[in-house]
């Protein structure tokens, strides 16, 4: 059951994911999408088309038929579910991929309806898949259809008036499926740029394809200072995306503010790891700022709950419902960002605007997948009568683990949906403060530990 997770299913090639398993999840997927039709991609690891063919196997003996789009971006995936081909609409699509975790693990990202199936959903299927037996066999059904095509000329279209802009844009794929779009569409919009690690292998032989740490962005980095004005990494699956100035790494909740600069009074949601800055600029300037639990799936279903324009994550989820689908693109987020470079707006003047805070990255508590949640009810027990030394308490926002919010600043603690740890996350007007939060909260966290 190790392999269901919150937001998507996810192992170690063979040692999890193999055909028995993998062939019941496409037999017990079939039964929760109510069309003919299921689309079906995979990213650039080497047991990512053999996983293919196990669940299509699955798929086909459940009775449904699979559009196969090959090796594609999980925002392509994404995209098939808002086309017809050949008079056919998918009811629901499959994206066969590890996104940033080394290259022996896989998995599968599940949309259905257009809306992302994921927690008790995955929960449950993953009791169904325990307790089959033999999955019956039926003849291959499988259609090819061209969805990164499709892809790239909608965005050429969509983005046609920044052809032959000037900005020096450089960018990093990882080796990941960026690649198999990213530089085309650039190519057809003629702009001037240049790519590293652009060829997908699921090995990873460059770096490790995760931009939101700091160690990946080396390369990139070095030829911005050399070639470019803006740089711009994606993860292995191209649903995530770092942007880079000469000044600044522009984490998801600024880019946030920066994409709403383009938006009359948006709706935006954030999740509780974004900085206090962004919600409260946002409401300055008219926008409605929600904030909600992490995870693509679940801010995903919040936008379309409350009709937002936008949502962001710190680690470069970025999600568009304004001119666009609702989903997270980093492919499409590039060409958002150029938009307001065309525009006029300096990013790094906008970012200095902005009132300083002193931000730590997400620290990880180290624990277990059996002791995470507990250890959540003993911190948020032990806030109802926290030690006298412990820094004043405004209020707590518990939407996803506890957000404690203090005089000047905050921190955060929550159980991880993905890994057996809890994350942190502290930030504060003041240098000295930041670090006081994060010594009263781990002290907390100690005890916790302790008491179990």
């Amino acid at each position: 059951m190790s392999i269901y997770r919150e937001y998507d299913i996810r192992g170690i090639y063979e040692k999890e994911l193999h055909e028995q398993s993998v062939t019941k999840i496409g037999y017990a997927l079939a039964s929760k999408i109510d069309g003919e039709y299921v689309a079906v991609g995979y990213d650039a690891r080497s047991h990512s088309p053999i996983l293919f063919e196990y669940l299509v196997a699955g798929l086909n003996a459940g009775g449904k038929k699979v559009l196969d789009m090959g090796l594609v971006p999980t925002p392509v995936n994404y995209f098939t579910n808002y086309q017809e081909w050949d008079g056919v609409r998918p009811s629901g699509s499959i994206m066969i991929t590890g996104s940033h975790n080394p290259s022996e693990y896989n998995g599968f990202k599940i949309t259905i309806n257009q809306a992302p199936f994921f927690g008790e959903d995955i929960y449950a299927l993953g009791r169904e898949c325990e307790a089959m037996s033999i999955v019956p066999t039926a003849k291959r059904d499988v259609r090819e259809i061209d969805a990164n095509s499709r892809y790239i000329d909608f965005i050429v279209n969509e983005f046609s008036h920044l052809k032959k802009m000037e900005t020096r844009i450089v960018y990093d794929c990882g080796n990941g499926v960026a690649g198999v779009v990213l530089p085309e569409i650039l190519e057809k919009l003629q702009l001037k740029t240049k790519g590293l690690y652009v060829e997908p292998d699921g090995t990873f032989p460059n770096h490790h394809p995760d931009p939101s740490v700091e160690k990946n962005l080396a390369d990139v980095k070095k030829l911005l200072e050399k070639e470019g004005d803006i740089a711009f990494a994606y993860d292995g699956d191209a649903d995530r995306i770092a942007v880079l100035t000469h000044k600044n790494n522009i984490k998801g909740d600024m880019m946030a503010l920066l994409y709403s600069m383009k938006m009359d009074k948006p709706t935006v949601v954030g999740e509780v790891k974004c900085s206090q800055v962004m919600y409260d600029e946002l409401t300055r300037r008219g926008a409605k700022a929600v904030m909600y639990k992490t995870g693509h799936s679940n801010l995903k279903v919040k936008m379309k709950e409350i009709g937002a324009d936008l949502a962001c994550e710190v680690s470069g989820h970025v999600f568009f419902k304004h001119r666009y689908f609702g989903y997270d693109d980093a492919i499409y987020a590039t060409f958002r960002m150029l938009e307001l470079l065309q525009d006029g707006i300096n990013l790094d003047s906008e970012l200095a605007k902005l009132p300083q805070v002193f931000s730590t990255e997400e620290i990880k508590v180290e624990t277990s997948e059996a002791e995470k949640f507990l250890l959540m009810d003993k911190v948020k027990e032990l806030l109802e009568n926290p030690p006298v030394d412990f820094p004043a308490i405004k209020d707590i926002i518990d939407v996803d683990g506890v957000r404690i919010n203090f005089e000047d600043g905050w921190g955060l603690v929550r159980a991880s949906n993905t890994t057996p740890v809890l994350v942190t996350r502290f930030e504060s007007t003041d240098k000295e403060k930041a670090k006081l939060y994060e010594s009263a909260i781990n002290g907390l966290i100690l005890e916790a530990k302790n008491s179990l």
